[in-house]
């Protein structure tokens, strides 16, 4: 996991030099939001490890930069497809990690729970970790799809105004997780990105027929919003 060079920046001295962590004072606290509560710093053996007991690793921007332009010298366009993967592994594996800590910490099983306390629940380690913050739109789950907005990607955050989607990473997060949790086989596509001068990303997922659809229509010049009416007026791929 990553956490953002800001979100390191911003937190307080006080933080690294602790020697117990919030979770070990107030295991049962729920509302454990802030980055001092998030996380634990063991300076001793120079680990970092979340309120989930997971082992964290910190990542510069020019990790992110390096490691995006490395995989283009090594692969092409393909790297694309190659960040797409490797999100959407993550996803898979990371939604049996959350249905886990979800039922020990909340007592019910996670298709029990509300879909908003739930979907909040997987997405605030993100934000604690520098990954955005998230708004998710389920007004056409029943059509198939929905979309996914990302506040201040890293990836496009870092790379900057590059004229194209580049948060495919994400996008294979969102895929393999909600495939995972759904027993569905979910796509994902960026229809719009910060690195695109875009205020903030937004994703759309949904069955393949859909997101086949909305890549054809992308690559003919189409924006996320006339995307979005062509779905809902029922024009994707039979």
């Amino acid at each position: 996991m990553v956490l953002a060079p800001a979100e390191l920046s911003s937190a307080p001295s006080n933080c690294i030099q602790k020697q117990y962590s919030s979770k070990e004072l107030f295991p049962q606290k729920l509302n454990h939001y802030r980055f001092e509560d998030f996380f634990t710093f063991n300076r001793s053996d120079g680990t970092i490890e979340d309120w989930h007991d997971s082992r964290n690793i910190l990542a510069s921007e020019d990790f992110i930069v390096a490691l995006i332009n490395g995989l283009e010298q090594e692969v092409g366009s393909a790297s694309s497809v190659v960040m797409y993967n490797i999100g959407h592994e993550w996803g898979k594996q990371d939604a049996a990690f959350f249905q886990g800590w979800f039922e020990q910490q909340f007592q019910k099983p996670v298709r029990m729970a509300r879909p908003s306390l739930a979907l909040e629940a997987w997405w605030w380690p993100f934000t604690s970790q520098g990954w955005g913050n998230w708004e998710v739109d389920l007004e056409d789950q029943t059509n198939g799809f929905m979309f996914i907005n990302i506040f201040d990607s890293a990836v496009a955050r870092t790379l900057g105004d590059v004229g194209k989607p580049v948060c495919h990473i994400y996008a294979g997060l969102f895929a393999g997780f909600f495939s995972q949790l759904t027993q569905k086989k979910l796509s994902c596509i960026e229809t719009q990105c910060y690195a695109m001068g875009e205020t903030y990303c937004k994703f759309l997922l949904g069955k393949k027929n859909r997101i086949d659809a909305a890549t054809f229509w992308q690559n003919e010049g189409a924006n996320a919003k006339d995307i979005a009416t062509r779905l809902r007026d029922g024009e994707y791929l039979a």
